[in-house]
């Protein structure tokens, strides 16, 4: 009776505990967040942004899959073996406010329609890997947790990748926040890629199957990896008003290592944020790696010097800016020999009593024969394996003797003029310095209008995953879609 009650009493609580977790009222311990943005499982069966499950999260059936095989408790019968866990159902999420851009990829069709394949050619490349053949896919992950969870996948490796889709609405920097978030999963790990957005600048979203690296962008920004270097860039482009020239300009890396974010095969959201006072801020799973301003924070930097050199301005000829000089008067004395060694034998060394002239080091082993097999035409002639001679043990040495060398008191090398002042120098000389005719006081936050975004990339590993695209200028937005 003790056993039946104690099994009765387990299966009660453990299927208290598996009604709790699928309702979402388990207490849940330590961290909020880990590396893959786990959250409650919304009602009604829907999903939100961050509720994909990994590898590592198993997707929960119904009660009576997670209850063990009631049977005979009572013999020795081995129980049943566990059902497979189905993926668990959901309805895909929309964001529920203002939006410029968003696609959590609701079906298989999307590729062709609103996301093109680019079919350029790289410039400046060998034609053999020139061309932008990388395979594109939208569909499921590798292991799949929720029905219908589609992905915009990269399907092959070692090739040059190029994808774009027009946003819904252009963004035009009027004077609202830009927060950029989507997905992106190494599902096989990461030796060397990207897994970065670029932002297109306005009039890309014309031609979107020509989409190459040399197509104008506002901001690029996501993770990138290549042997021990892990960073998540965020690079804009910015045009010099003065003289229409347009630079790029980086942000500053976080001293924070990155790794887990491309070996964990885990779902990580990456997460832009642009303010109109120029402050930045960029985030991994809802948590802060790094944040700045735009006007100081940006390598090199966005405001240009206000003086420069007069490029007009010459040296003179005549201007001396030596301040040394061989003294013309000097002369080499004469007893100066310059042929004399550095290093010569000491004078006072003498050979030891017990030096042995007519022994050798390393004689022939007497021991020694030559192998039976051994082809002297093939092998050439035998000689004998060679061992230091007994007869120099316990003696000061062997062979022919010579003095040790010493320093060569008389050696004093090439013989050089030395350098005196330089009665003639005038300084050293610089170019006046003008006012900067390119100078101007930036606004970066004021970016050229962006109107469509794309993925181009190279990578060694194929599987890389991106899903829940969103472009919003309100963060509740984000955060909402996010989960």
């Amino acid at each position: 009776m003790r056993l039946w009650l104690t099994l009765g009493i387990c299966c009660v609580l453990l299927l208290s505990r598996t009604v709790s977790a699928i309702d979402g009222t388990e207490e849940e311990t330590g961290e909020n967040f880990d590396s893959d943005i786990k959250k409650t499982a919304p009602p009604s069966g829907s999903k939100t942004i961050g509720d994909d499950f990994d590898d590592d999260e198993a997707a929960m059936g119904d009660d009576d899959d997670m209850m063990p095989p009631m049977g005979d408790m009572g013999g020795d019968e081995e129980p049943e073996s566990a059902k497979p866990l189905e993926p668990l159902d959901y309805t895909t999420p929309m964001p529920q406010g203002f939006y410029f851009f968003a696609d959590p990829f609701l079906d298989t069709k999307g590729i062709g329609k609103r996301w093109h394949v680019s079919t350029a050619k790289k410039e400046d490349t060998d034609e053999t890997i020139a061309k932008y053949n990388g395979e594109w896919e939208i569909g499921l992950p590798e292991n799949v947790a929720l029905k219908n969870d589609y992905g915009l996948i990269v399907k092959s490796k070692a090739r040059h990748h190029a994808i774009a889709a027009k946003l819904d609405r252009p963004v035009q920097f009027d004077g609202k926040p830009l927060i950029v978030q989507y997905e992106a999963k190494y599902q096989n790990g990461q030796e060397c890629g990207g897994g970065y957005i670029k932002l297109l600048s306005k009039g890309a979203e014309k031609d979107l199957k020509n989409f190459q690296d040399k197509t104008p962008y506002s901001i690029m920004f996501g993770p990138d990896k290549c042997g021990m270097t892990s960073k998540v860039h965020f690079i804009i482009r910015y045009e010099n008003p003065k003289n229409h020239t347009i630079s790029e300009y980086h942000a500053k890396h976080t001293s924070k290592s990155l790794d887990e974010y491309f070996n964990d095969h885990k779902t990580h959201l990456y997460t832009l944020v642009i303010n109109p006072d120029n402050t930045y801020q960029i985030l991994v799973d809802q948590r802060e790696i790094t944040s700045g301003n735009l006007l100081k924070d940006l390598e090199p930097s966005l405001t240009p010097p206000k003086e420069v050199d007069d490029p007009e301005d010459k040296k003179p000829e005549d201007w001396d800016d030596r301040e040394k000089i061989v003294d013309p008067e000097a002369k080499k004395p004469e007893d100066w020999d310059e042929d004399a060694p550095k290093e010569i034998e000491d004078p006072s060394a003498t050979k030891p009593a017990d030096w042995l002239d007519d022994e050798e080091d390393l004689i022939a082993d007497p021991e020694a024969t030559k192998p039976d097999d051994w082809d002297t035409e093939m092998d050439g002639e035998w000689e004998a394996p060679r061992i230091k001679n007994t007869k120099c043990e316990g003696v000061s040495g062997c062979g022919e003797w010579n003095a040790p060398k010493i320093a060569n008191p008389a050696y004093k090398g090439k013989w050089k003029a030395p350098k005196i002042t330089n009665p003639n120098f005038k300084g050293h000389w610089s170019p006046r310095r003008i006012d900067n005719p390119h100078y101007f006081e930036p606004e970066p936050y004021k970016m050229t209008p962006i109107t469509a975004v794309g993925i181009e990339l190279w990578t060694m590993s194929e599987g890389i995953l991106f899903d829940n695209f969103l472009m919003t200028d309100d963060k509740l937005v984000a955060d909402n879609f996010a989960g």
